[in-house]
């Protein structure tokens, strides 16, 4: 450690000292001619209060040592001591309310985030509702009126299916009789029929008897997987119509996607806001925090203006200074 010497002269006498770098001494005396006073001896600051006066005698000498100790523990400011420890709760919960409790000016810009995704989640998820209720209003003015019964609202599955086939065809086209499914290929229920052929008969073209397992795993699988005709529709004649049917069905699935994004966007900002508060209650308390030999010891976040002033844009930057702990 290089030291500076430091040469005091008091009342005629000398004093000579060995202090630290950064170490101070000032030696003022008050006596009368002749009177000279013991000298004083100095020590590093290090092994001393920040701040020490001395009186000796009646007063007529005055010692005033100001230093900066070494460590981490004597630079804690009393700030420092009063670092909420529940503040990384409340950010989880709030964003920015642990910044704040920490008289931090970046709780600003995690309130900010938190509002404006709040409402873009809001908005994006009522214009998917909107759209939701568009397209299945518009399967029943148009698609399903014509078959009647109660009209009533199906699963996604059953509108995602109205988008791809003009109808769903018969349900049984023999209702007074033995069960006989829609063969009709281009329909929703003939797909399905075919399907069913497809995977349970070993000719898809022959059907084996009516009484075999293969003809009962066919009419079961049928059965449990095509529309009934309480959900009956029809694009016959209505191609115009079908097309917004399927631009509405997309614009809801864009604006739900878009709300599940702006969803876990506000997640992170949560999670952003917590780990941010608990490193900053770290630092002040103990001088760092991190992992192993790393230490998170700064978190900066500031606004800065880009481009032309007139246009008023900027951005927010966030910055972690990390270094190697003791």
């Amino acid at each position: 450690m290089r030291r500076h010497w430091t040469m005091v002269v008091a009342c005629g006498g000398f004093l000579l000292a060995a202090a630290p770098l950064h170490a101070q001494a000032v030696v003022v005396s008050k006596a009368a001619a002749g009177e000279f006073p013991q000298p004083v001896a100095l020590r590093p600051m290090g092994s001393v209060a920040p701040h020490t006066d001395m009186t000796e005698g009646d007063g007529s000498l005055t010692t005033v040592a100001h230093g900066r100790a070494r460590g981490a523990q004597a630079q804690l400011q009393p700030s420092n001591l009063r670092a909420q420890w529940w503040a990384p709760i409340v950010s989880g919960l709030v964003p920015g309310a642990g910044q704040f409790a920490l008289k931090q000016q970046r709780s600003a810009a995690y309130v900010v985030a938190e509002g404006y995704l709040l409402l873009q989640y809001l908005g994006a998820h009522r214009d998917g509702n909107r759209d939701r209720n568009t397209y299945r209003q518009l399967a029943v003015d148009v698609a399903r009126r014509q078959f009647g019964g109660n009209l009533a609202v199906g699963p996604w599955e059953y509108y995602e299916r109205m988008e791809y086939f003009p109808e769903s065809g018969a349900y049984n086209r023999n209702p007074s009789g033995a069960f006989e499914p829609e063969t009709d290929e281009s329909t929703y229920n003939g797909n399905r029929w075919r399907y069913a052929r497809d995977t349970y008969w070993r000719d898809p073209n022959v059907e084996p008897d009516r009484s075999s397992s293969e003809y009962q795993k066919a009419i079961a699988f049928y059965q449990r997987t095509a529309v009934p005709d309480d959900f009956r529709w029809s694009w016959r004649d209505a191609t115009l119509e079908q097309t917004t049917y399927q631009n509405t069905i997309a614009s809801a699935n864009r604006n739900y996607q878009r709300a599940v994004n702006y969803a876990g966007v506000l997640v992170v900002n949560h999670l952003v806001s917590l780990i941010d508060a608990y490193v900053s209650v770290r630092v002040r308390r103990f001088g760092g925090a991190g992992l192993g030999p790393l230490q998170v010891q700064k978190i900066e976040a500031r606004y800065e203006p880009v481009g032309d002033p007139l246009h008023r844009q900027g951005q927010w930057r966030a910055g972690v200074q990390v270094g190697g702990s003791r």
